[in-house]
């Protein structure tokens, strides 16, 4: 998605754990993942921010806009969720994780979400990778973090203009939930895509990218 967003500066950090970041055995809350993301703005020399956040990344997105608006110029969350607390359908697996991870269960745990239209078999590769390359401990921390979290619009009010994507195809996010968290957002602009399913970025960026740039640009203002 990231080069399809002409006209924007993008930065697109990998949150603890994850990719090319330190993997400590602590760190992995909700309030901890926004306070790096905070962290990561500041060390940028960046006041105010357009945040573009999908699936748990978009709950990292609406933690960082309650614990500090004043960062967050604009927000567009992609299959984000209104609330994790509880026990994933998949948690018992993660709990059972033990080093080295099996390429086999990570290149199946890409099932959980269901694709319904065909993404780049060298996108699938680079996610199995990067799925590899996260050690157990961050993959159980990092859903127990998630998990147990008070759901970022239950413990304050994001003010940032916000837009919605999500796939009405989504087996993980019901409907209900997005038209919920948009409203508790004031002015919020929910926009479905009928024909997709939890990982909207991943079945069609060249939307998402088209969305979230004419929305953004229509917020330049309160950069």
């Amino acid at each position: 998605m990231i080069p399809l967003l002409t006209g924007f500066r993008v930065y697109a950090p990998d949150l603890r754990g994850q990719g090319g970041a330190d993997k400590p055995e602590e760190g992995y809350s909700l309030a901890e993942q926004a306070e790096d993301t905070a962290a990561i703005l500041e060390a940028l020399h960046v006041r105010r921010a357009f945040i573009v956040g999908s699936s748990s990344g978009g709950y990292v997105a609406q933690q960082l806009a309650v614990a500090h608006p004043e960062r967050v110029a604009a927000l567009v969350l992609v299959g984000s969720p209104l609330n994790l607390q509880g026990r994933t359908p998949f948690a018992d697996e993660v709990d059972a994780l033990t080093d080295p991870l099996d390429e086999g269960w990570v290149r199946e745990s890409l099932s959980w979400f269901p694709l319904l239209h065909e993404v780049p078999q060298r996108f699938i590769e680079d996610r199995v990778r990067a799925g590899l390359r996260m050690p157990a401990h961050a993959w159980k921390a990092i859903l127990n973090g998630l998990c147990e979290a008070t759901p970022p619009s239950d413990s304050g009010t994001i003010e940032a203009p916000t837009l919605i994507l999500w796939g009405a195809q989504d087996n993980l996010l019901p409907r209900s939930d997005q038209e919920t968290l948009a409203a508790r957002i004031p002015g919020a602009v929910l926009k479905v895509y009928p024909d997709v399913g939890h990982m909207v970025l991943w079945e069609c960026p060249e939307r998402v990218a088209e969305d979230a740039a004419v929305f953004l640009t229509s917020c330049a203002w309160h950069l």
